[in-house]
Parts: structure tokens; C-alpha cells; sequence
């Protein structure tokens, strides 16, 4: 009886919130053994959900107890005590991955991709369960593993998040800088590295407010380095634009929104910086392209319209156009336009600018705008033709049915929309049109706007990636003004974003970001349906822009008649992007090319080989040329020219009539890695080209990695591979891709036995996937088991019969 006595007391001791007492009892124990066989003898389903005012209690015992008892007790904690327990778990040599994975199988219910390799499952199911738990679409409430009322789930799991996904409404945003999660956010500023933006649809305005201070805390004062927006097919200018200049460094607290306490503190005692608007129009470039006056009309319209939102004072006013031109051209200022000085140098980055400070122009501007009204007068500048503007009904001034009550977001959407409105009597229109006639040509020194300063930026991401998101003509104008002082920039990726003849603006802000002093922007993908220049054409522009560029990654769907390529206002594209001089010595190291339908130029192609001295690696997709004559001209240019070339990838191309091409290429003993994916080699003469084929491979000692997928290997063709591995060879082939080849049982099973009768021992990794093994599993099984005593086998179940339906729609 006393024995069962001291049992229960034993199990409250190590559940109890308080301290354990000490007591006496008949037999004298160490407390440390007391607690031990009391958690030996106690219930398991006591373990599952730790008391939670025993935490102080448990974080002491749980490093005394012995690894068999601690590895018993790891299934029995929830999420919160099981991530806590992992480095003492660890020092013991046990692992929590089993837990974890099992964790995400039965509360996530989703099967990770293929083709993720997870490292840990804790970090991949904490940062899972921070999304779902932050979008409301998982109830913590439901599983005792997840509840624990000791712990925040949202503060618990922070310190594990490295990409975050904002969705549709920006939904997450407003409850991430809410007081009550300060500490989520500041974990949040430490940890998360990439900020993604799916599907996102219209927003208001406070919505808005709360993502520009996410963003400000977790760019400019945080570790986040790549931005990506995927899938919107309708992008709402004024977020669009507002997640841009974040991204790039810019500040600027929106109206009513409170002050940052980090740009505060940092701040303290330097004197004020210039708001967002001085900081994207800068002071020091004495000339202005059409991204750079687009940009600022931009934010002159944003800051006039925060001011609208504070002041409330007085509607719009309206002027002649010829009484404001004469204003702007002479010098003067416009007291309705609240356009701030361009700061001294002392001011400091992220405070902001009073809004009563009174809007002047500095006698330097003054006497800049008027020599250059002087030297081009606005009317002899081309104008094209006006954009058709969108007004405003009647009586809804101030709101938006789809935005809310923001001016800032009307103001921004009107700016879309206004280039130059019909002409009224007395030639009137707003001020807002003044500044977009401007842009359209006349002298962009007479909107008074000082120019980019990079220097008085925040800290800015390093990659920016935007995929199927369509730029309008204002976005990618704003983009291309960004870029052009975007230095921290490494890695920029544009998908399908419909640019158009915007991309001659998108080359002209990359040609003067390659000329800043500490560019970094060493890898560029662009991808698109239509380009208004033949892709050769573009990669020798981007190539002449960009010298110090690394890797280029450039495709095309269809070639495009329709698309103008002129620039508004000009008869075709600029000179300096389509000139036929020669490209200068560069710096890529990896280029990937993907062709529209048609015979390319292969001297064009050529001369950017010639320049790319340092490329080790070249994949053309879909490529066509006129002859086999000219994809001979470009292999012997690679031998000649591209010396440093290790990996070489051939895609959709129709190789069957260039097969002496092909042996030449694999005589090349400087490349390690070719594949010919899905380019028909063996369509024709396969019984005399294949031999020819091992031969030289046989002969070739630095050739590692072999790809040959699609191209109707067959039976025949994987046995006669099989040569290459004989005894008299001296290949060093360790890797073997013939996925997709039409292989069946039977030779594969034959291919293992020559492998184990001429003793290759292990060469690598032989890929299998999508070939007929399915019509003898028996037979195939057995391949696969020889084969995986000589090499890594990776192998899928694939129905057989779609395979042959490809097989025949092809003959």
C-alpha cells in the first residue's frame, strides 16, 4: 500500500506545475532516480501532451534521462516539447526525422514533391505549419499534438521559416505586424530569406499599409534576399509598384500609418531623411530616359495624393496646359504640387519628411530646367499618340468600389490611365497630366523632379523573379527605372511577362546598371511568347549590355510579326541594340537558349560563342538551323573558341541527318557531359551509326555523363551501348541517362549480364524512367536487381501503353 502511495506521489512530482517538494520516505532515494522510475511507471498517455507549468521541471529532467527512455518518449510529445527536446536528442545520437515525416503524413496529408530533396522534416513541417496556422487553415485546436497553451504557435514555429507565401488578399500581412505578434515579426526579420506572392488579387488600402510595413521590417531591416510574384494576371498597379520600390530599398510610411520604431532608433539623433519620393528621383543625373520621367510622375502623383489624404483640404486643380509649361519651362514651382527639395547629403536614410515642409526648387534645378528648355524646346519633341484615360464617375471621387476609400491607390490607378487627355476648350487638364505629357517627349528637366540617388537607399533583395505577370506600359517603365541603379541585384528573372517593345527600355536600364559603380547582377532569365527582335539578336544585345554577366538563360515561343518593335516615337529599334559591331569579350559561363519555330542564323549564334571565352556550359532547345553544314560551323566553333566548355545540351532538335556532327562532337575531349534529349540520332542508318557511335565514345577518357533520352534507343541500341563498358574500352561513361527509349525486359535484362561478365564494377547512375518494363515485371525486376550490383539504378512504374500511342503518333 505505502508502495503505491509513493508511486503516485512519484508521477504528480514530475507533472505538478510547481517546483517538486522534498519529502521523506522509509527508503531514502535519489531524487534524480525518484523521477526516473516514476516516468518509467507513469501512463503513456500522460506523456502526449506535457503539463504545461512544468516546462522549468521538464527542460531540467529531459537531459538526464537515458537514450532507450528518451527514445521512447519522443512519439509521445507534441510538436512543441518534441522540437525542443531535438539538440538533446541529437547529442544522445537519436533522431527526430521518423517523428516528423510521420507528423506531416498524417496532419499536413500531402505528399512533398519528387523532385524536392528534403533535408529535415522539422524545418519543413514547422514552416508549413507557420503558413497554415497564419492563413487560418489549420485549427491547433484539433489535434493535442498541436495545442499547447504554454506556446504561440505563430512564435514557436517562426525561427524555422525561410520562405514565406502571401496569397490572393495579401492574407497574413495584417496579422504579422499586429502589436501582439512584435516578436513573431522581429524572429520573422532573422530568419525568412525568400518572400513569395501568389495569386494576389485587389486590395485596399489598409491591407497595403500593413504589407509596406511586413516588407519595410523584413527587407529593409530584415534577412530577406529574393522576392518572387507568381501568376497574376491582372496586377493592381498601385500594390504592384508599392512591392517594387520595397523590394529595391525605398521608404516611405504611408498616410495615417504609424512610425518605424527600427528606423527610430537607428535614426536617433542624425537629422531627417527624404521621403520615398525624393529617395526613387534622386539628385545627380543631369538627363532623364522615359523610365526615369515615368517614375517620376510616378511618385509625384503618390506624394500629392498622401497629401490629399492628410490635408483633405481642396479638390483637384485644374490649369491650362500652356500656363503650366511656361511655369515649369521658366523655372518656377507649382503650388498645388507637392514636390519636396532633394535632400542634402547629411540626411539619413528611413525617416520621414514632415508633410507641411514647404515644396521648393533648389536654384540649381531652377537654372538646369531652364538651359534645357533653352537647348530642346518641349514642342519640337516627337509626341505619339495619347493613351485614352479613364475618368472618374461622377460623384465618386474620392473612393474606388473595388479599393476602398484610399487615394492613394485612386491616384495611383488614375496615373495608369492619364497620357495627355482629349483636348478641351482652353486646353485644360490636371496637374497629374502635365507631368505625363512630360514624359512623353518634352524635356524632362522642366518637371523640376531631382533624379536617383542609390546611395540614401535601404537595404534592398538580391533576386527578383516575376512569373506570368503581365507589365503594363507604366509598370515596366517603373521596373526599368528601378533597375537602373538596382546594384544589390544578383539574380533577375522575367517569365512571360508580355514586355514587348519594352524590352529596348528594359536593355537601355540594364546597359546603366552594368555601368554603376558595384553592379551584381550576374544572372539573367527572360522568357516570353513573342519579342519584337529575333532572339540572336536579343542575346547580342543583352550580352553587349551586361559584359559581366554569368549566366543567361533566354527563350521564345513564337516569333512575332506583329509585334512593332519601334520605340514611341521612332521609326525602329535603337541603333546601339541592333548594331552589327562586333560583341565584346564577356564573362558567361552558362547559357541556355530556347528557339521559336525556324531555321536560325548560325553565324549569329557563332559570333556570340566567339565572345564567350569562359562558357563551360550551352543548352539549345529547340534549335534549327538551314543545313547540317551550319551546326557544324557552330560545333567547330565551340572546339576553337569555347575551350573551357564541360557541358553541352541538345534539345528537340532534328539530329538524324547530322550524325557525322554528332561523332565529331563525342571525339571532343574537353567536354564531360553531353546529352541529346529527344533529337531522333538514331532514325536513320541506326545499324552503321551505332557502332560508329561506341567507337568514339570507347576512345573518349574524359566524357562522364551520357544523356540519351527520347530517341528510340530500343533494344538493340542499349546492347550495342553496352560495348562501351567492354574490357578493350577505355571510357570513364559513369552516368547513363536512357530514359524514354522504348527498352523492354528482356534487354534490359541482357545489358545487366554483359555489365556482370565484363566486371565494370559500379560506373554511376543509369536512369530508366518511361521505358516498356511493365510488360514483364517479373523479368524486369530481375534486370533491376543485377544492375543495382554495378551501378545506382532510378527506375519508375509508367503504363506502357501511353508510350506506345506516343510511339505511333510520331511514325
Amino acid at each position: 500500500m505505502m508502495r503505491a502511495t509513493l508511486d503516485e506521489k512519484r508521477r504528480e512530482l514530475l507533472l505538478s506545475p510547481e517546483a517538486p517538494p522534498t519529502f521523506t520516505s522509509p527508503v531514502q532515494t535519489p531524487p534524480r532516480q525518484r523521477s526516473l522510475r516514476a516516468l518509467e511507471r507513469s501512463n503513456r498517455s500522460h506523456l502526449m501532451v506535457v503539463s504545461p507549468g512544468c516546462l522549468e521541471h521538464w527542460e531540467r529532467l529531459h537531459k538526464a534521462l537515458p537514450g532507450p527512455i528518451l527514445q521512447s518518449i519522443l512519439p509521445l510529445l507534441n510538436i512543441y516539447y518534441l522540437e525542443r527536446i531535438e539538440e538533446t536528442a541529437l547529442k544522445k545520437g537519436l533522431s527526430t526525422q521518423a517523428i516528423w515525416r510521420r507528423l506531416w503524413d498524417e496532419l499536413m496529408k500531402t505528399r512533398p514533391s519528387s523532385l524536392e530533396s528534403v533535408t529535415c522534416w522539422r524545418a519543413k513541417f514547422m514552416e508549413a505549419f507557420f503558413s497554415h496556422v497564419l492563413r487560418g487553415t489549420i485549427d491547433v485546436s484539433s489535434d493535442r499534438r498541436l495545442c499547447d497553451q504554454r506556446f504561440s504557435p505563430l512564435l514557436h514555429s517562426s525561427r524555422h521559416v525561410r520562405q514565406l507565401t502571401i496569397c490572393n488578399m495579401l492574407q497574413g500581412a495584417t496579422e504579422l505586424v499586429a502589436e501582439p505578434n512584435r516578436r513573431v515579426l522581429e524572429t520573422l526579420a532573422s530568419s525568412l530569406h525568400t518572400l513569395k506572392f501568389r495569386h494576389l488579387l485587389f486590395s485596399d488600402v489598409a491591407a497595403q499599409q500593413s504589407l509596406r510595413q511586413l516588407l519595410h521590417q523584413l527587407i529593409h531591416h530584415g534577412a530577406v534576399n529574393q522576392v518572387s510574384l507568381y501568376s497574376w494576371p491582372v496586377p493592381e498597379s498601385a500594390l504592384f509598384i508599392l512591392i517594387l520600390t520595397m523590394s529595391a530599398g525605398f521608404w516611405q510610411p504611408g498616410p495615417g500609418g504609424p512610425p518605424c520604431r527600427l528606423c527610430g532608433e537607428a535614426s536617433r539623433g542624425r537629422a531627417p531623411s527624404r521621403d520615398e519620393g525624393s529617395l526613387l528621383l534622386g539628385s545627380r543625373r543631369p538627363r532623364r530616359d522615359a523610365a526615369e520621367r515615368c517614375a517620376a510622375a510616378l511618385m509625384a502623383s503618390r506624394r500629392k495624393s498622401e497629401a490629399k489624404q492628410t490635408a483633405r483640404a481642396v479638390p483637384p486643380t485644374r490649369v491650362t496646359r500652356r500656363s503650366t509649361q511656361e511655369n515649369l519651362t521658366a523655372g518656377g514651382t507649382d503650388p498645388k504640387r507637392e514636390l519636396h527639395p532633394p535632400a542634402t547629403s547629411h540626411e539619413a536614410p528611413g525617416t520621414k519628411r514632415p508633410p507641411s515642409a514647404p515644396a521648393t526648387t533648389s536654384s540649381a534645378s531652377a537654372s538646369s530646367s531652364t538651359s534645357s528648355s533653352k537647348r530642346a524646346p518641349a514642342s519640337s519633341a516627337p509626341q505619339p499618340k495619347p493613351l485614352k484615360r479613364f475618368k472618374r464617375a461622377a460623384g465618386k471621387k474620392g473612393t474606388r468600389t473595388h479599393q476602398g476609400s484610399g487615394a492613394e491607390s485612386e491616384d495611383l490607378y488614375d496615373f495608369v490611365f492619364i497620357v495627355a487627355g482629349e483636348k478641351e476648350d482652353g486646353e485644360e487638364m490636371e496637374i497629374g497630366e502635365v507631368a505625363c505629357g512630360a514624359l512623353d517627349g518634352s524635356d524632362p528637366s522642366c518637371l523640376g523632379l531631382p533624379a536617383l540617388e542609390a546611395s540614401q537607399r535601404f537595404r534592398s533583395i538580391s533576386t527578383l523573379e516575376l512569373f506570368t505577370v503581365p507589365l503594363s506600359t507604366e509598370a515596366a517603365l517603373t521596373l526599368c527605372h528601378l533597375l537602373s541603379s538596382w546594384v544589390s541585384l544578383e539574380s533577375l528573372t522575367l517569365s512571360y511577362n508580355g514586355l514587348g517593345s519594352n524590352i529596348f527600355r528594359l536593355l537601355d536600364s540594364l546597359r546603366a546598371l552594368s555601368a554603376q559603380a558595384g553592379c551584381r547582377l550576374r544572372a539573367l532569365h527572360l522568357s516570353d511568347l513573342f519579342s519584337p527582335l529575333p532572339i540572336l539578336e536579343l542575346t547580342r544585345a543583352i550580352v553587349r549590355a551586361l559584359p559581366l554577366l554569368r549566366v543567361l538563360s533566354i527563350r521564345v515561343d513564337h516569333p512575332s510579326q506583329r509585334d512593332n518593335p519601334a520605340v514611341p516615337g521612332n521609326a525602329g529599334p535603337p541603333s546601339h541594340i541592333i548594331g552589327d559591331e562586333e560583341i565584346p569579350e564577356n564573362c558567361l559561363e552558362q547559357l541556355e537558349m530556347g528557339f521559336p519555330r525556324g531555321a536560325q542564323p548560325a553565324p549569329l549564334l557563332c559570333s556570340v560563342l566567339k565572345a564567350s571565352g569562359s562558357l563551360q556550359q550551352l543548352s539549345l532547345d529547340s534549335t534549327t538551323f538551314a543545313s547540317p553544314q551550319d551546326f557544324g560551323l557552330v560545333l567547330q566553333t565551340l572546339k576553337e573558341y569555347n575551350l573551357a566548355l564541360k557541358r553541352l545540351s541538345f534539345h528537340d532538335m532534328n539530329l538524324a541527318d547530322c550524325q557525322s556532327e554528332v561523332l565529331f562532337l563525342l571525339q571532343n575531349l574537353t567536354l564531360q557531359e553531353i546529352t541529346f534529349s529527344f533529337c531522333r540520332l538514331f532514325e536513320k542508318r541506326p545499324a552503321q551509326f551505332l557502332p560508329e557511335m561506341v567507337a568514339a565514345m570507347k576512345g573518349n577518357s574524359t566524357l562522364k555523363g551520357l544523356r540519351l533520352p527520347g530517341n528510340r534507343l530500343g533494344n538493340a541500341g542499349l546492347l550495342a551501348l553496352a560495348d562501351v563498358f567492354s574490357e578493350d574500352s577505355s571510357s570513364s561513361l559513369c552516368q547513363l541517362d536512357i530514359s524514354s527509349n522504348c527498352i523492354k525486359p528482356d534487354g534490359l535484362l541482357e545489358f545487366a549480364k554483359r555489365l556482370e561478365r565484363w566486371g565494370r564494377g559500379a560506373f554511376g547512375h543509369l536512369r530508366l524512367f518511361q521505358n516498356w518494363l511493365d510488360q514483364d515485371a517479373v523479368t524486369a525486376r530481375e534486370a533491376i536487381r543485377r544492375l543495382r550490383a554495378t551501378c545506382h539504378v532510378v527506375s519508375d512504374s509508367w503504363d506502357s501503353s501511353q508510350a506506345f500511342a506516343d510511339y505511333v503518333s510520331t511514325m
